[in-house]
C-alpha cells in the first residue's frame, strides 16, 4: 500500500492523540498520586492527633482510677472508726504529704486523729501481702514524718475494693485492719473480735 501525504498525517495525528492521550495519563496519575499523599499526610497527621488525645484520656483516666479508692474510703473511715471504737474523729487529711530534710518523701493515703489514737490508711486499688509488708514499712516510719502525732498510739488500716481472704488473714497478723467494699459502702474485714496492733 503505498505511503501518502493524507496517510503521513494521519499517523502523525493518531501519534500526537496517543502522545497527548499517554501524557494526559500520566498527569492525571500524578496528580492522584499528589492526591493520595496529600490525604495519606491528613489521615496520619489526624491519626497522631488522635492517638494524642485518647493518650490525654488514656492518662486522666488512669489517674483517676488511681484516686478513685482513695475518695471511696477517706469518707467511710470516721463512721467506721466511731462504731468499732466509739471515738469522734477531730481531724481527717487525706494524701498526706511531708519532705524530711535528708531527702525522704512519704505520702499517706489518710491520717484520721480520734481520741489517743491516729489512724493512718493505705488504699490500694488492688491489695496483695506485698502492699502488707510495705506498709509494716511505712508505719513504723510515720512519726519520722509526723511528729507531732507522738503521744499518739498507731492503728494502721488497708483499704481496697476488695480483699482476698488470704490477705486479710495476713494483714491481720501484721495486725491492720482491713476495710472493703461490702453491703455499706466501706466495712470492716477482719475476723469478728480481732483487735488491731497499737503501734507505739
Amino acid at each position: 500500500m503505498p505511503v501518502t501525504e493524507k496517510r503521513v498525517s494521519r499517523l502523525e495525528r493518531a501519534l500526537e492523540d496517543f502522545i497527548t492521550s499517554v501524557r494526559d495519563s500520566q498527569m492525571r496519575t500524578e496528580a492522584e498520586l499528589r492526591e493520595f499523599k496529600d490525604e495519606m499526610r491528613d489521615y496520619k497527621e489526624e491519626n497522631r492527633q488522635q492517638r494524642r488525645e485518647m493518650n490525654i484520656k488514656w492518662g486522666e483516666m488512669a489517674r483517676k482510677l488511681g484516686t478513685i479508692t482513695e475518695d471511696l474510703v477517706a469518707p467511710s473511715i470516721p463512721k467506721i472508726i466511731n462504731e468499732m471504737f466509739g471515738l469522734d474523729v477531730v481531724f481527717l487529711g487525706i494524701r498526706m504529704k511531708k519532705k524530711l530534710q535528708d531527702g525522704r518523701i512519704k505520702e499517706y493515703d489518710a491520717i484520721v486523729v480520734a481520741g489517743e489514737y491516729v489512724f493512718v490508711d493505705e488504699t490500694k486499688s488492688t491489695l496483695d501481702s506485698e502492699a502488707v509488708k510495705d506498709f509494716i514499712e511505712d508505719i513504723q516510719e510515720f512519726r519520722d514524718f509526723f511528729p507531732e502525732y507522738e503521744g499518739k498510739k498507731i492503728i494502721g488500716i488497708l483499704a481496697s475494693l476488695y480483699v482476698d481472704e488470704s490477705v486479710i488473714k495476713y494483714a491481720e497478723k501484721a495486725g491492720f485492719l482491713v476495710f472493703a467494699v461490702g453491703e455499706a459502702l466501706m466495712e470492716v474485714k477482719n475476723t469478728k473480735g480481732f483487735k488491731p496492733k497499737e503501734w507505739l
